[in-house]
């Protein structure tokens, strides 16, 4: 058995195999130098409650399922979490009906211990924060997701299984009996795979036979990190009410796990699928992008939203002068540069993000063709739906 990819969601599948099945084999390939590298290891390590996504869907099930078996994991490893709870504020009134929808969405998911503020209980929760009114969900924390990741891997080979480093998948080729991988160490054979890939799902989805649609199109998030002594400002996390036609949250402030807080993300499509410096672009991945079609219908329907994020990535007072709608005392001045990630996002051939987690399958191959965030809280229950799909 093969999985492409050391990410969470690829250990987790991995971790679940080995559990589900006694005496497998598993040997988990993955091309960068250490698991955990890219989305794993570069998010904000946000354990989501469930609240955003629609009642029904594989990230409203998941999330929720995930959540919580996530905390129970970490404690049974003594893996640090911080469950500081996340605010989620509303500072116009055309941004209530959007805070309504949020929280039948959330109570539909059974999103434990939510509630409505009203504008003095906001100050309850977060001093320092303003707003109209406020969605309180207390079962938000932080974690060190490649901390998560690693103790996944470690499962794996508890069981026998392998993590192999430095070992990108160049070829994948399907017969009726099995699937032979070429890859940068050599061959790998085995009866069936599962690729979790990541910003290269796609890719690898259509080298063994899939359809070209989705494409995973980079979106570069920037952070800003708050000075150590301006930290008080934010006490857990604050979110802004999203705009409900991007599968995107907003810049929101985060303490993390360690007592650092971010600003952040930005969300700029970007020219390379490893673009963590937004001046690197690699041809093949910008040609990928700019050839799709869905990319020029995606443009022309979310235009605003593009010109915003652009002045957000040149202007980092741009992105501070967002969050100071929800705490004023913010300045500039209390943001220092933080780090930044790619988010793999699946768009269709019809200009629409993909907003739910989507696997495909080819023959003996299962393919992760879209797992964004919440990908890394929902990643054990994530990993049940995934092996489901695998016939041995």
């Amino acid at each position: 058995m093969i999985v492409v990819g050391a990410g969470i969601v690829g250990l987790a599948t991995a971790r679940e195999l080995s559990l589900r099945h006694d005496g497998i084999r598993i040997a988990v390939l993955e091309r960068e130098s250490e698991p955990g590298t890219h989305q794993t290891g570069r998010s904000s390590g946000v354990i989501h409650a469930g609240i955003y996504y629609v009642p029904g869907s594989l990230k409203a099930r998941l999330c929720v399922e995930g959540a919580r078996e996530l905390y129970a994991y970490c404690k049974e490893r003594s893996i640090p979490t911080q469950r500081g709870g996340k605010l989620i504020v509303a500072t116009r009134p055309e941004e209530l009906l959007s805070l309504d929808e949020l929280e039948r969405r959330g109570q539909a998911n059974e999103v434990p211990g939510l509630r409505r503020l009203s504008q003095d209980e906001i100050a309850g929760v977060e001093p320092h924060a303003r707003g109209i009114q406020g969605l309180h969900s207390p079962a938000t924390g932080t974690v060190d997701f490649r901390r998560v990741a690693a103790a996944y891997a470690d499962d794996v080979r508890s069981k026998g299984g392998t993590v192999t480093t430095s070992c990108e998948v160049l070829k994948i080729r399907e017969g009726e009996s099995g699937v032979e991988v070429e890859h940068a160490l050599g061959r790998t054979s085995a009866r069936t795979l599962v690729s979790c890939a990541g910003a290269w799902s796609d890719r690898l989805a259509v080298a063994a036979g899939a359809p070209a649609d989705p494409r995973i199109v980079p979106f570069r998030g920037g952070y800003l990190r708050l000075r150590p002594e301006r930290a008080s400002l934010v006490r857990s996390n604050i979110y802004p009410v999203p705009d409900p036609d991007l599968p995107f949250l907003g810049a929101h402030l985060t303490r993390g796990y360690d007592g650092e807080v971010l600003l952040g993300p930005t969300a700029l499509m970007v020219g390379a699928r490893d673009a963590y410096n937004v001046g690197r672009v690699r041809p093949a991945d910008l040609w990928q992008t700019i050839s799709w079609p869905g990319t020029w219908r995606m443009a022309r329907r979310h235009w605003r939203a593009a010109a915003s994020e652009i002045r957000h990535a040149l202007r980092p007072s741009a992105l501070v002068s967002e969050a100071q709608r929800f705490v004023p005392e913010l300045r500039p001045a209390d943001f220092v540069p933080g780090p930044s990630g790619i988010r793999a996002q699946a768009l269709a051939r019809d200009g629409s993000l993909v907003d739910d987690f989507v696997l495909s399958r080819t023959g003996r191959c299962v393919h992760v063709r879209n797992a964004p965030s919440p990908a890394a809280t929902s990643s054990l229950a994530l990993a049940r739906l995934i092996a489901d799909e695998v016939a041995l």
